[in-house]
């Protein structure tokens, strides 16, 4: 009927669960929306076929994080090693799939979970996932320095990535990065927080007080940039529900050359079940050198 508004209806438990998940967004603010953890282990390497060894590290604030170290599975000389930092839910065993075709190309891989998830010790937020990501590094960069080194972020781990490898890189610190890879990676921590705050009717309104919450010196559009001449691969789908496309986009326009996008097809963090898109990215690396 014309002039007639539709109904919004919520079942009881529904609306209790909305309003659940707004009083913890006053309560905590928005950064604790990033993270998703659990120490559910889901798959190991060893079930994949890879050698790989437990490795622990210590943070300066007391924390303990865990990561696997995933030896290329080669007779040659490794072509190269993968800092892989993962998304936001579930914990490392839950993404290695990500990266398991690796090792069998001839790349070295290392990855960890952040602080919270997996085996990790401690709760998450943005300021200690990004102390947990240098932590990383900075083992790999002591342990591991004879071949060329590449960073892949995916989603989260793409947004943790752009800062942590522009800080890397502003301070000249060794050895230097050969390539950053990020896929599915949304544009910014505030603005992600923003888009999503604004399609749900309870916090539109307070989107932008909320977002506040989030420390605005981490967004990836501000920082990509100064990455450079690091190149800079950036991979989003165009099916992408969880990170829409533009935020891939966003990310480009905003990186300095060397850069180069990879529009693809799959849904979220689902890239690399396609050769071809697994092609690209060694294509990538092989160029970055």
């Amino acid at each position: 009927m014309a002039g007639r508004h539709p109904r919004v209806l919520l079942n009881p438990k529904a609306l209790t669960s909305v309003f659940l998940v707004f009083l913890a967004l006053l309560q905590t603010g928005c950064s604790s929306v990033f993270f998703y953890p659990n120490n559910t282990t889901y798959i190991t390497p060893d079930r994949l076929e890879l050698d790989y060894e437990n490795v622990f590290l210590n943070t300066a604030d007391g924390e303990t994080l865990h990561g696997w170290w995933l030896p290329a599975r080669t007779d040659e000389p490794a072509k190269g090693t993968i800092y892989y930092l993962h998304g936001n839910a579930q914990n490392v065993s839950a993404h290695i799939l990500n990266v398991a075709w690796l090792p069998p190309q001839g790349y070295n891989v290392f990855t960890i979970d952040y602080r919270g998830y997996g085996q990790s010790t401690g709760a998450p937020d943005i300021e200690g996932a990004l102390h947990d990501v240098e932590t990383g590094l900075r083992w790999l960069a002591e342990h591991h320095t004879d071949q060329p080194l590449y960073l892949l972020g995916q989603s989260l781990g793409g947004a943790l990535g752009i800062a942590l490898a522009n800080e890397w890189v502003q301070r000249n610190e060794h050895p230097e990065l050969n390539g950053v890879i990020l896929d599915g990676t949304f544009s910014g921590f505030r603005y992600i927080a923003r888009e999503k705050l604004n399609n749900l009717w309870l916090t539109w309104p307070f989107q932008y007080p909320l977002s506040w919450t989030i420390p605005d010196n981490y967004e990836g559009t501000d920082r990509i940039a100064d990455i450079a001449p690091v190149p800079v691969m950036i991979i989003h789908s165009i099916r992408d529900g969880i990170i829409p496309f533009h935020h891939g986009t966003r990310l480009y326009d905003a990186a300095e050359q060397p850069k180069e996008f990879l529009q693809t097809d799959t849904p979220h963090a689902a890239t690399f079940v396609i050769p071809a898109y697994r092609e690209a990215v060694l294509e990538f690396m092989k160029g970055s050198l």
